[in-house]
């Protein structure tokens, strides 16, 4: 068993890394294609705010997929199979995940991990193991969050295209448009990110002073001082702008003061990203480890070791700075050129998705909203700049995730199934 675990904690590392290189590429890949950070600045913010929301909060979801990726009463007796099936899942969902990154392809890493489950599930139990009605929540997902995203970039930046950008005095309309810009921004990465961060915070005063306070206040009131406070900064940054001269590539002050703004989003789609898509990578081997020490399949939650989280977040940190170059080439100059402006809205979009889709309960992937987004910006600049040749192999590589998954799994596992058992 001991072989066994270091071989699934090699896995896990193997699909945090290929998880790193292509959904934390896509979280990035507006703000290098816009110019707002290079190369380099991206993976040092990346990397550290990933491996921050792996470690500091990435439990939660794993602990949910670790005890619900496959109906764990069904190998109560026999949780050598599921060990099995977890080893296939990571091996097929990485090896995936590898082949999209080495074509610059953004992918879903959670659309891999179904497939998988899906194609082991199959193989293990028959066909009734499934969970169709979950596969065809995601086909819906795949088709919705695109459009949903796309439509809200293009709104978002066609309002902002008209009352600043094409303004005679872009600065002037700037700095009226600076405290909704800093409320839209703040209000809705908080929704995301800040109850997390608060709720440590909100459990001490409940725990030491005896104050009810309700579970919303401390983040409403956290975003609202930093909504102001950002304003101030910008309206600051604003009036430096307009009377010096700054060593940054992007001259214009207006893109300047964007690309400040797009960095800002940027790190909470890589937290945000850190605290949940980790569970990809890791779910299988906290699974694997508590059956090993119980002796027994999960059926509720369970405790997820801390190093089982450093190695997660240390896979996706490795993944993005070692091999996450192409597909934020793909996301932030393949499909069309960006600006600050335009990949603020993208990333607003995007994150705007994710949180109304989570609060409906529905299965979306980061990978889909972020392309949506930024075809939507396309089409409301000029639907000649998009690069259709691109779109048409992302959307090739999003349509094949799930049934390649499932067939590399069901392979893998028939396979194993013959010499192991």
């Amino acid at each position: 068993m001991l072989i066994t675990l270091a071989l699934v904690a090699v896995l896990a590392f193997y699909v945090a890394f290929n998880l790193g290189a292509n959904d934390v590429a896509n979280a990035m890949g507006t703000s290098v294609g816009s110019k707002a950070v290079t190369l380099k600045q991206a993976l040092i913010i990346a990397g550290v705010l990933e491996f921050a929301g792996a470690v500091l909060f990435g439990h939660e979801v794993t602990e949910t997929l670790a005890t619900k990726i496959a109906n764990p009463a069904l190998f109560a007796a026999t949780p050598q199979i599921l060990v099995m099936g977890m080893v296939t899942v990571l091996l097929a969902s990485g090896v995936w995940l590898q082949i999209a990154t080495s074509r610059g392809l953004p992918v879903s890493s959670s659309h891999a991990v179904v497939g998988a489950i899906a194609g082991f599930s199959w193989v293990a139990l028959g066909v009734d193991a499934i969970d169709w009605s979950s596969i065809g929540s995601i086909t819906i997902a795949w088709i919705l969050t695109p459009i949903v995203s796309g439509a809200i970039a293009a709104l978002f930046y066609s309002q902002i295209k008209r009352w600043i950008l094409e303004q005679p005095n872009q600065l002037m309309q700037l700095n009226e448009w600076l405290p909704w810009l800093s409320a839209s921004l703040l209000g809705i990465f908080g929704v995301i990110v800040l109850p997390s961060l608060t709720q440590p915070l909100t459990n001490f005063f409940i725990d030491r002073f005896g104050l009810n306070i309700p579970s919303y206040d401390i983040p409403i009131f956290t975003g609202a001082i930093a909504a102001v406070g950002l304003t101030f900064y910008s309206w600051q940054q604003l009036d430096n702008s307009k009377i010096q001269n700054s060593n940054s590539h992007l001259q214009n002050p207006t893109e300047r003061l964007f690309g400040r703004f797009q960095l800002l989003s940027a790190c909470f789609v890589a937290f945000a990203h850190g605290s949940n898509d980790v569970g990809n990578a890791i779910a299988p081997l906290a699974a694997i480890v508590y059956i090993n020490q119980t002796g027994s399949v999960p059926i509720d939650g369970i405790t997820i070791p801390i190093w089982i989280l450093i190695l997660g977040g240390v896979g996706i940190v490795g993944g993005l700075a070692i091999w996450g170059k192409k597909v934020i080439a793909t996301i932030g100059e393949n499909i069309i050129s960006l600006q600050p402006s335009s990949g603020f809205c993208a990333e607003l979009a995007t994150a705007t998705t994710i949180l109304l889709a989570s609060r409906l309960g529905l299965p979306v992937s980061t990978s889909h909203a972020l392309v949506g987004g930024v075809v939507g910006i396309g089409l409301v600049q000029n639907i000649k700049s998009i690069k259709f040749q691109t779109l048409k192999g992302i959307a090739a590589a999003w349509l094949i995730t799930v049934p390649v998954s499932a067939i590399l799994s069901a392979a893998i596992f028939s396979i194993a199934k013959i010499f192991l058992l």
